[in-house]
């Protein structure tokens, strides 16, 4: 490591001992928002933009200089918990969430500005978060314990909270929200533990509500049809924790929904399960559903539709088109027509083993497992290119079904069977290019980890991304070459954005600890980089 990492490390040491000020905050603006996808300075949504492409239109780091990265410095956290977190970047600053905590450092230097910490009102379900939103002077995230809270950009002082969810409804909030217009849009996870998932708008003055659209209809309303056990309504699942995507001069917001409960136990809930596994197009200002396609019909193997998006578009079969990605935990990708709703292709991003097979007491080991396909990051797209670079997990598992039918229990995971991982060691990984417009592959990168951290485009014609060797990587975007590696000490599983301080571009990783499920090291935090 170079003598000017380590002087920047004692650098931002001294900042976060002496503590720093800074002008109050005021964007970003509905304008700067709408318009993200232009911004290459900024990283304002946890997918840098609401067409969720996590696309950059920096160049400054190109295939050509990638291999002169250097890290520049490190913000390492003190708090415990999941390195799961998407940053976003506004005028210099990071905003992040760390366990409880909602964290600003300053994007060229790591120095730490301020924090904020949560203490819970009521249980929590999962510690997990990714991520924050922000506009208007005000920072966004969700907690554990079901609220939804507001800090002032800055100087991270609580500005409201409220309590949209909570564990005796069996949720918890873990994705990064959305914020449009004067609403923030959040829904709650929970689904593994039998909750009746929706997706709200909730005023970014206060945190009041403006409207809520469930997932699980109740006995008369459309789609309860598709539950053949009425009483299986009331537990019937449906999470939020990924990214959703916006196009907002239409107005459509596009949300992917999660797993049925109980997840394994398919005869307490025979039928489709509506809208369990769906991708949902629903009007932003009054939350009314227009359309939605059901990925994987009456699941069994807890593979929710992760991922509806990134949008864009492109000429597929024939003609122009505005696209959508819907992806997620099964393996499949699928591109769907946003004006006509067709599916116009489908092809899977890793192994595909006994899929349809019906799960047994005695066990059916199938590919992908639980926590294969992809996670809580999803695709990126690059208009340079057409190209779309798909992260996998290829980790199998063999699904057991209970023998008798499961009883719910508050507060308690609702499987309905169990389940026996493959040992971590023989879990792998896959980037893969696809022809945005055919789905056919263009090159594929192999992993001896699982790829869990998010993927992001640039102009440079190179890919930021990481890997459970704790290496951050930049890939060459035309055929998967490893330019540059880093290990950050710590898992790379969170977020990758990619920013301007001052005319030079910087990208920053989160790394650290991961999950209970997929574990890994380190406290959490980032490590940015730069050319020399």
């Amino acid at each position: 490591m170079q003598r000017s990492f380590y002087s920047t490390l004692v650098g931002a040491a001294f900042a976060m001992a002496c503590g720093s000020v800074s002008a109050a905050a005021t964007g970003p603006t509905t304008a700067e928002l709408n318009n993200a996808g232009q911004d290459a300075a900024n990283w304002l949504y946890a997918t840098h933009d609401y067409s969720g492409q996590r696309y950059s239109k920096l160049n400054q780091i190109n295939r050509g200089n990638a291999a002169k990265l250097q890290a520049v410095c490190m913000y390492r956290s003190a708090d415990a918990g999941p390195a799961q977190t998407n940053p976003v970047v506004y005028d210099g600053v990071m905003y992040l969430s760390i366990a409880r905590s909602i964290v600003a450092i300053d994007a060229a230097t790591c120095r730490e500005r301020w924090k904020y910490t949560w203490e819970p009102k009521g249980n929590e379900l999962s510690p997990t978060n990714r991520g924050v939103a922000i506009k208007d002077g005000k920072v966004i995230r969700g907690t554990a314990d079901g609220y939804l809270i507001a800090v002032n950009a800055d100087d991270g002082k609580l500005a409201w909270s409220r309590s949209i969810a909570s564990s005796k409804g069996q949720q918890y909030l873990s994705m990064p929200p959305l914020i449009f217009e004067d609403m923030v849009i959040y829904g709650p996870a929970g689904a593994d533990f039998g909750q009746k998932g929706w997706v709200g708008a909730f005023s970014l003055a206060d945190g009041s509500e403006r409207w809520r659209l469930p997932f699980i209809p109740d006995p008369g309303q459309p789609g309860a049809e598709s539950w053949k056990n009425p009483e299986a309504l009331k537990t019937g699942g449906g999470s939020m924790w990924t990214p959703i995507t916006l196009d907002a001069a239409a107005g459509i917001l596009y949300v992917a929904v999660g797993n049925p409960a109980p997840d394994f136990y398919g005869d307490a809930r025979l039928g489709d399960n509506l809208y369990t596994n769906s991708l949902l197009a629903v009007d932003v200002h009054s939350g009314k559903m227009l359309w939605y396609h059901q990925a994987v019909p009456h699941d069994v193997r807890d593979w929710d539709l992760t991922h509806a998006g990134p949008l864009f578009s492109t000429t597929a079969a024939g003609k122009k088109r505005n696209v959508i990605v819907a992806s997620g935990k099964d393996g499949l990708l699928r591109l769907i027509d946003r004006d006509t709703h067709e599916v116009l292709y489908t092809v899977p991003f890793t192994t595909q083993e006994n899929v349809d097979v019906p799960l047994t007491v005695e066990g059916v080991r199938s590919c992908p497992g639980l926590l294969g396909g992809q996670e809580w990051n999803g695709s990126a797209y690059s208009p340079l290119s057409n190209t779309l670079f798909v992260p996998a997990v290829d980790w199998c598992t063999t699904f057991k079904k209970a023998a008798d039918t499961p009883t719910f229990k508050q507060e308690d995971h609702y499987y309905g069977g169990t389940i026996v991982m493959d040992p971590f060691e023989k879990a792998r990984g896959w980037l893969t290019a696809l022809d945005a417009s055919t789905g056919k592959t263009r090159w594929r990168y192999a992993s001896n980890t699982p790829m869990l951290a998010a993927v992001t485009a640039t102009a440079g014609n190179v890919l930021f991304t990481g890997d459970f060797n704790r290496d951050f990587l930049t890939l060459d975007a035309t055929n998967g070459k490893v330019l540059y590696r880093f290990n950050t000490g710590g898992e790379v599983a969170g977020g990758i954005v990619t920013y301007a301080v001052g005319g030079k571009q910087y990208v920053a990783a989160v790394s650290g600890y991961v999950s209970a499920f997929f574990k890994g090291s380190g406290p959490a935090g980032v490590t940015v980089f730069a050319l020399p």
